[in-house]
């Protein structure tokens, strides 16, 4: 029976393998015709193609007895991923970031969620990623003023613990642009040196957000001690130094990957639809063909007059333009004064848009773009 299950497994595992490679060999069609699109300035998008390549899936999966929805789930993504390097190649080719190494800093260590932001959203699109880690947000975007970076990337909100105010703060402040957006689904999991089981911990390291993220599952455990650090990798590096079989970080699976370390419990956080939202800042803007779907991220300030908010939201209103955040914030040294921090669904380089930003301008005590980029694509 077991050699019988490993025969069948190595099986498995060569299928795997096939379809990885099927998946890269059309990855690199796909450049291909990312790179005609550009050349023919076509549009990255065609919907009615896309249907028709769905519903060729479903009929393929219904020959081969295979559930339709899985199959057109998993194209799906495959469309979007398609869709996603085509929107980034046309925002590089238009902005000539066509460098074959790209610098990017951080807050955190390698193999933090930040870190793996950062590969997520260039390593398609770069030969050579060079990522840097820093103590702090500030420093990070203080590394890309300094010259010593071409990019930042930060958190800027997350589901479960809502926005990240220090990155608020930065762009507020700074005059660097947000020129891009990544989400990555956090998935908590616990990390020892050995495999153990979960009732040997007695101590357990992480950052302070994921400690709280994962409350319930640690409440189960009332004889370990749980040590907030700077982020989860550092706390993950810190269990693979101590080589103690006693001691557990909570991380991401990539970040086992990278240290070498065992996942004893998988998803232990409360919340399992749990996103963070990275943005990426750089010292100037980058255009957005109007054919992409775009985000432009504003930093409003009121004046005190009574319902100034509700009028300078009512120009989006009227404009048909739909904000999909808002955020408050206090302003520093000006007590019960407060900046607002908006996303709105728009492009600056639309005349609807400039003519908004024009009349919201005029309503406003401030007003500041931090950033138009593309949307990232989702499911």
């Amino acid at each position: 029976m077991k050699k019988e299950l490993e025969s069948i497994r190595e099986r498995l595992d060569e299928i795997d393998k096939t379809i990885i490679k099927a998946l890269a060999e059309r990855q690199d069609v796909v450049k291909e015709v990312a790179s005609l699109k550009i050349d023919k300035e076509a549009g990255i998008r065609d919907l009615e193609r896309e249907e028709r390549l769905l519903n060729r899936i479903r009929q393929f999966a219904h020959e081969f007895g295979l559930d339709r929805y899985y199959a057109e789930h998993l194209f799906r993504e495959i469309i979007n991923n398609s869709v996603r390097f085509q929107t980034h190649s046309l925002v590089d080719h238009q902005n000539k970031n066509n460098g074959d190494t790209i610098k990017v800093s951080y807050q955190g260590t390698d193999g933090a969620y930040s870190h793996l932001a950062i590969q997520r959203h260039f390593g398609e699109r770069f030969g050579k990623v060079e990522s840097y880690g820093y103590d702090t947000f500030l420093q990070a975007a203080q590394a890309v003023n300094a010259g010593e970076v071409d990019m930042a990337c930060l958190p800027i909100e997350n589901t479960t613990a809502g926005s990240i105010n220090d990155t608020y703060d930065i762009l507020g402040k700074s005059k660097l642009h947000i020129v891009g957006e990544e989400i990555l689904k956090i998935v908590h999991c616990l990390l020892t040196v050995e495999d153990v089981e979960v009732s040997q911990i007695r101590r357990i390291l992480s950052h302070p957000q994921a400690i709280a993220q994962c409350s319930n599952f640690l409440s189960k455990l009332p004889r370990s001690r749980v040590e907030s650090y700077l982020d989860t990798a550092i706390s993950a590096r810190k269990v693979l130094e101590d080589s103690d079989l006693s001691q557990a970080a909570i991380a991401g699976a990539h970040t086992a990957d990278h240290y070498g370390l065992k996942v004893i419990a998988h998803d232990i956080a409360n919340q399992k639809e749990n996103y963070t939202r990275f943005v990426i800042v750089s010292p100037e803007p980058v255009q957005v063909d109007l054919q992409l779907p775009c985000k432009t991220s504003l930093m409003m300030v009121t004046s005190n007059e009574e319902g100034s908010l509700i009028e300078c939201l009512n120009v989006l209103h009227q404009h048909g333009i739909n904000m999909s955040k808002l955020e408050s914030r206090p302003r520093i040294n000006e007590p019960w004064k407060y900046s607002f921090y908006l996303d709105i669904e728009a492009n600056t380089e639309d005349a609807g848009t400039k003519k908004a930003l024009q009349q919201l301008k005029s309503k406003s005590a401030e007003l500041k773009v931090l950033g138009c980029y593309p949307k990232q694509v989702s499911s």
